[in-house]
């Protein structure tokens, strides 16, 4: 595959911390880097992730392609086949790249992942035309190559893959299928008994956890106002059924959902008691405010901005078990961290909404059971707020 040459473009932003050392290294596995070497109109570009980060610029610069990357690699680290995190993989190829002798076309993107053990690099490149497959494939710790995969025989849907073994057979090769990624397939094929192969074990294991549990969120105030039908109470990306949620949620913990109403409290206009919802003689649940004084506001008849505000709110005060996400079951909850990509964050919110919205965020990312990654078009409001990571974008 090639891509066109462009100079580099890297984000303005304030620089990564230095690896820290065994003692004060994460025990919950996350990302700290994004990496889009081509990737749509993204060309060598290295984005430093913190529990909250904002990836700021005007309509066009990257800022929901790099979301979609992020989302991309969780679901791919979450074993989802590659058509179906790519439907159209064709949108992804940068722009004005020329196909190689094979007629080939795809795209690259990568991330690095801190956490117990040492960061751990993943660089994936994607065969978009003729046919979709995964071309390449290396996962990495301080420069030794603990995975490797390369398509040999275009003719046969699989790729070669070898992985650090050590001891008398330094390395293991074998076929593995080239539309699933090989760093999520190594705990299926590695025994575990050399210390090479428990190291590439504890590497995978490492951005496999940090990739998990991505709830990616825009809330769709025109979905939020009709009363929806009683479900699972598990919070949709578009939180069209946010009544149901409220349902659940408002009986599950109460010390949470007192935190929740203070928070509403300052993102609504008027008088907020609490938030509730109620279900309705045909099988339905609404959700309304209480004001506090015998008076109640259907939720179908707040602003645009209040119900963004609120249902953003209700993200970060649930987790995994509330969102429509798939965490990562096999790992204690204490060793998880929940990652919310929300594209146009700060989309019909008033000043004070967002700014209490950004405060709100910092304060729940900074107890690092949940992180944020979010897009908007203007961070000036968001400068001097202590947490946030801000990414600059251009054009």
């Amino acid at each position: 595959m090639t891509v066109p040459s462009a100079p580099p473009r890297r984000p303005s932003s304030s620089p990564a911390p230095p690896p820290g050392t065994a003692e004060d290294r994460p025990d919950r596995p996350r990302l700290t880097e994004l990496r889009l070497s081509a990737f749509a109109g993204h060309r060598r570009a290295d984005f430093p992730l913190g529990p909250l980060t904002l990836f700021a610029g005007p309509s066009g610069c990257g800022k929901t392609s790099a979301l979609r990357a992020y989302e991309a690699l969780a679901r791919l680290g979450g074993g989802t086949p590659l058509g179906e995190v790519f439907p159209d993989p064709l949108a992804w190829v940068p722009d004005r790249a020329r196909p190689d002798a094979q007629g080939r076309r795809g795209f690259r993107i990568g991330c690095t992942a801190d956490g117990p053990q040492d960061p751990v690099r993943l660089d994936v490149a994607v065969q978009a035309e003729p046919s979709l497959r995964i071309a390449g494939e290396r996962l990495s710790v301080g420069g030794l190559v603990l995975l490797r995969t390369a398509l040999r025989d275009p003719n046969r849907r699989q790729v070669e893959a070898a992985w650090h073994t050590g001891g008398q057979t330094p390395v293991t090769r074998a076929a593995l299928p080239d539309d699933r990624l090989g760093t999520a397939l190594l705990p299926l094929r590695v025994a575990g008994k050399t210390d090479g192969q428990r190291r590439v074990l504890a590497a995978a294991e490492q951005m496999v956890v940090a990739l998990r549990s991505v709830f990616a969120c825009d809330p769709l105030p025109d979905r939020m106002r009709a009363p929806v039908p009683a479900g699972s109470g598990r919070l949709l990306s578009g939180c069209d059924n946010l009544a149901d949620v409220l349902w659940r949620t408002q009986a599950e913990c109460a010390k949470r959902h007192t935190q929740f109403v203070a928070a509403v409290r300052t993102g609504c206009a008027g008088p907020v008691a609490d938030v509730l919802a109620e279900p309705l003689t045909d099988r339905a649940v609404r959700a309304f405010l209480d004001r506090g004084d015998g008076t109640r506001t259907d939720c179908g008849r707040l602003g645009d901005g209040e119900l963004r505000y609120l249902a953003l709110a209700l993200v970060l005060f649930t987790g995994p078990g509330v969102l429509e996400v798939d965490p990562a079951g096999e790992v204690p909850a204490a060793l998880q961290a929940l990652t919310v990509l929300a594209d146009n964050l700060d989309r019909a919110l008033d000043p004070g909404q967002r700014t209490e919205l950004l405060r709100l965020a910092a304060r729940m990312c900074g107890r690092g059971h949940i992180r944020l990654v979010g897009a908007v078009s203007d961070a000036s409001w968001a400068a001097g707020e202590d947490g946030v990571t801000v990414v600059h974008l251009k054009p």
